[in-house]
């Protein structure tokens, strides 16, 4: 057996931003047709699974994350939030379509350790307005236990917005 090809990391073109639905391009860097971006590499949690106004990462919390009172450091799972939110609004908009993060909010309510495993955050859209979206996320243990959860209010440019 082969081992599995390890990501690329990177940015998606220009060209496949305009030629790509929100949806399909998040799908492409899934299915490692596009690269994943950078933050990936340097945060340890990449993107695994899209559907209509749902997003979610998957990251691993190790001794890298650490902050000076030794948990991970909430920043890391902020930006999860941030990251599924985004994403889950990214997949209802059309190719040429983008969007920018307003406010992301978090609330951390169990703590994150360099032992806690693999940690999921889905992000769901909740209002899908035409130029200001909000959605919710929920960061989780490996045994379901909420960690975290936030919202997030987007800001939508760009063609057909």
């Amino acid at each position: 057996m082969s081992e599995p090809k390890p990501p690329a990391y990177g940015l998606a073109s220009r060209e496949d931003w305009a030629r790509l639905s929100g949806r399909e391009l998040l799908q492409a860097i899934i299915d490692g047709r596009l690269p994943h971006p950078p933050i990936s590499k340097a945060l340890d949690f990449w993107i695994v699974e899209v559907g209509e106004g749902f997003a979610a990462f998957e990251g691993d919390a190790g001794p890298h994350l650490l902050n000076p009172a030794g948990g991970v450091h909430g920043g890391w799972a902020l930006t999860m939030i941030d990251s599924a939110t985004g994403c889950a609004a990214h997949t209802l908009l059309p190719a040429g379509t983008g969007y920018t993060t307003i406010e992301t909010k978090g609330n951390f309510v169990r703590p994150i350790t360099k032992d806690s495993g693999r940690i999921r955050c889905e992000g769901r859209v909740v209002s899908p307005g035409r130029q200001i979206m909000t959605a919710e996320a929920r960061v989780t243990g490996p045994d379901g236990k909420v960690l975290a959860h936030g919202t997030s209010t987007l800001l939508v440019f760009g063609a057909g917005r």
